[in-house]
């Protein structure tokens, strides 16, 4: 439990440091952060 805890924090984090300028930006970095904790589920 405390792996997806730390994904979805490291995933808000370099999801608030990343610079979306557009949705589509945004959008892309919402799927890459759902990849990691996809990942991070995995293990």
């Amino acid at each position: 439990m405390s792996r997806i805890r730390l994904a979805l924090i490291s995933a808000l984090v370099l999801l608030s440091l990343s610079a979306c300028h557009t949705v589509e930006g945004m959008g892309k970095d919402i799927k890459s952060a759902g990849g990691a904790i996809e990942d991070a589920g995995n293990r």
